[in-house]
């Protein structure tokens, strides 16, 4: 008879694993990846109670969880990942819960782990003029380059929604532009007259040059052969043409993201319309752009309060 382990779990405790498992895959519809990162975790969870004594999800308490979280403090992660730790407990403790397995949900009242949010880097407007303005212009595969850029600018979009952007989508006589964000969440973005007057010169003298009827399909953006433009083409872009404009800094696509949204709120513009702009579904993900320009806030204290 094979002799059990001292770690291992009651199966009773697998079941109900299992079970909601099955539940976030086919009801919620998890991907893999986030399957696989809450199987991971939740193993975690079940093999630390288990140490505790405890052979059945229903005993766990609120100080459990609360002992888990702090044994991953003390074992050096992160808050982040205590986060994520966190957020997947929550969720199988409100489906067990909810299922009638469980008195209560014990993890309701467990606040997230205070997580240090890290300044995005931006470029400067004269940092993003010197990028924008190392294109050749006399060909058309500087023509489409500079239009990339003037729209990745003007709009803030994230470099998926650029190279999916479908010529239908752009409506010039308007001037707003339709992207589909993260979920497919539909949003409409202004253009400004630079980046108009590009797209109009790009769709008169450079897309027809790439157009290939067979490849092409209504995307707006394409490459020498008349695809679609991938990730790496416009980050290879972006490292070609800022080595010429002779920035120092690590300049990819969001760069140039970040810096649509602080120079925007820089000059003036309302937190929530950015929000709209940028796609963001919580506003504290935009709010982060406010704390930006620290050191001109305190030049302004320093320089009109009486006590500054």
């Amino acid at each position: 008879m094979k002799e059990k382990k001292k770690d291992d779990i009651p199966l009773s405790m697998k079941r109900d694993l299992k079970n909601y498992f099955d539940y976030i895959f086919l009801e919620k519809g998890l991907s893999q990846n986030t399957i696989e990162a809450y199987k991971h975790n939740l193993n975690v969870y079940v093999k630390f109670l288990h140490s505790k004594g405890i052979t059945s999800l229903s005993s766990a308490a609120d100080e459990d969880l609360s002992d888990f979280l702090l044994n991953l403090d003390k074992i050096g992660l992160c808050s982040v990942s205590r986060a994520r730790y966190l957020s997947c407990l929550r969720g199988f403790h409100k489906y067990y819960h909810s299922i009638g397995k469980a008195t209560r949900d014990v993890s309701e009242l467990l606040e997230m782990p205070k997580q240090a949010r890290n300044l995005p880097e931006t470029l400067s407007y004269e940092e993003i003029t010197r990028i924008i303005e190392a294109t050749d212009t006399h060909n058309a595969a500087g023509i489409r380059d500079r239009t990339i850029f003037e729209l990745l600018y003007a709009c803030g979009l994230r470099v998926s929604e650029l190279i999916d952007l479908k010529y239908k989508n752009i409506f010039q006589e308007a001037e707003i532009i339709r992207v589909f964000g993260k979920g497919s969440k539909e949003r409409l973005i202004p253009i400004g007259k630079p980046a108009l007057k590009w797209i109009e010169e790009y769709n008169k003298n450079s897309r027809p040059l790439f157009f290939k009827s067979d490849i092409s399909s209504d995307f707006f953006f394409l490459n020498q052969r008349g695809g679609k433009l991938t990730r790496m083409g416009i980050w290879k872009l972006l490292q070609k043409y800022s080595k010429l404009a002779n920035i120092e800094k690590n300049v990819h696509p969001h760069l140039f993201r970040h810096s649509f949204a602080t120079h925007m709120l820089e000059g003036g513009a309302d937190l929530r319309a950015v929000q709209e702009m940028l796609g963001h579904s919580d506003i504290s993900t935009t709010q982060i752009y406010t704390h930006l320009d620290n050191d001109y806030i305190k030049e302004v204290h320093k320089s009109f309060h009486p006590r500054g």
